[in-house]
């Protein structure tokens, strides 16, 4: 199964090697017909502390890395 990828901002570099990403996605309700945004914010481990408070980023799924990052940042 291929590992999925998402495209978000980042939130907050306070912690060490790791970024909080924030993911917006947009649907169609289905009873209202009316397009909903809803957010998600996942911790990614960026091992190089790259990226900083507002950048654009993907991220991918990998091996638990602590109780909380299941994420990496895709260096681009």
């Amino acid at each position: 199964m291929p590992k999925r990828i998402l495209t978000g901002t980042v939130t907050s570099d306070k912690n060490e090697q790791t970024v909080t990403v924030s993911v917006e996605r947009r649907f169609t309700h289905p009873v209202l017909k009316k397009t909903i945004r809803k957010s998600k914010k996942y911790r990614a481990h960026d091992a190089k502390n790259d990226f900083k408070i507002g950048d654009q980023v993907r991220i991918q799924e990998c091996a638990p890395i602590s109780k909380t990052k299941r994420w990496e940042v895709l260096a681009d």
